[in-house]
């Protein structure tokens, strides 16, 4: 068996089909593990999701921000975003059976000495809090409180962690860690505006797996949500969003023991504008 770990694929089915072949990836012996936001924005969010859910146990995939902006329109009728590409999920014949299966994907999965979020931790909670507190997420998904959730979840706010938090507050801080964190300050506050890649950023903030006191260390994470940041390899940290929706890159992290293989496709916007035509 072979564990690949897949970037934000952002509805770019075309090009996931395309990086499979690559590597060679068997539903029967492998498995994949996708770093969230499987749809929006790209062309093809609808196909993506068919196709994810029915690998079954073959794959893993953790919930991003994207995937839980399509979870609230379907579930509080919220109006889309212009840039939103979802009606095709919202309108499908199976559009029940595709999101109410992806109201049950874990917001982080660890196994073994692997992590795999969609955005990050901010530093003060290590590996096991962080599942703890995803965990709490996950049972509100999967409760009668769905509703509720969604209508509080959007916001920046609050933008540093406390065990004093509670309520909705509580709630959002740790949605948006987990789906949206890039920025923190040496305080542990968090800035969840700036989108660029690390030199970007306001004075006196640094990219969140950099802070000098980050509880999380000892685990391997594997994230996606920041294209900007690109690749990156460094102190146990693996970020595999090489931004394929922007026509660069969609890459697999082959998992092989204790060594990583990286394989990439590239991406041109051609490719992207012919099968949103498609």
């Amino acid at each position: 068996m072979t564990l690949y770990a897949i970037g934000d694929v952002q509805g770019c089915f075309e090009q996931l089909l395309a990086l499979l072949e690559k590597i060679k990836f068997d539903p029967n012996t492998d498995r994949l593990w996708f770093t969230g936001d499987l749809v929006n924005r790209g062309p093809k969010s609808l196909e993506t999701l068919r196709f994810v859910k029915s690998l079954g146990n073959s794959a893993v995939t953790v919930l991003g921000n994207h995937d839980l902006h399509l979870l609230a329109l379907y579930i509080t009728g919220k109006t889309p975003q212009k840039k939103d590409t979802l009606d095709s999920v919202l309108g499908a014949p199976d559009r029940q059976d595709l999101l109410d299966w992806l109201l049950t994907r874990p917001l982080v999965h660890k196994e073994k000495n692997y992590c795999i979020v969609h955005a990050g931790f901010p530093p003060e909670w290590d590996i096991d809090q962080a599942t703890t507190h995803a965990l709490q997420i996950e049972t509100i998904l999967r409760s009668c409180t769905v509703a509720p959730f969604f209508l509080n979840m959007y916001g920046n706010t609050p933008t540093k962690w406390s065990e004093q938090l509670d309520g909705w507050e509580r709630i959002r801080f740790i949605t948006n860690s987990l789906t949206r964190i890039r920025f923190c300050r040496l305080d542990g506050k968090l800035e969840f505006k700036q989108k660029g890649k690390p030199g970007s950023q306001k004075k006196g903030y640094f990219p969140w797996f950099e802070h000098p006191y980050r509880r999380s260390r000892g685990t391997e994470i594997i994230f996606g949500h920041w294209s900007t940041l690109g690749y990156k390899n460094t102190d146990g940290v693996h970020c595999i969003d090489t931004g394929c929706l922007w026509g660069n890159k969609l890459t697999a992290l082959k998992l092989d023991k204790n060594e990583m293989y990286r394989f990439s496709l590239d991406c041109p916007r051609s490719m992207l504008i012919s099968a949103k035509n498609t």
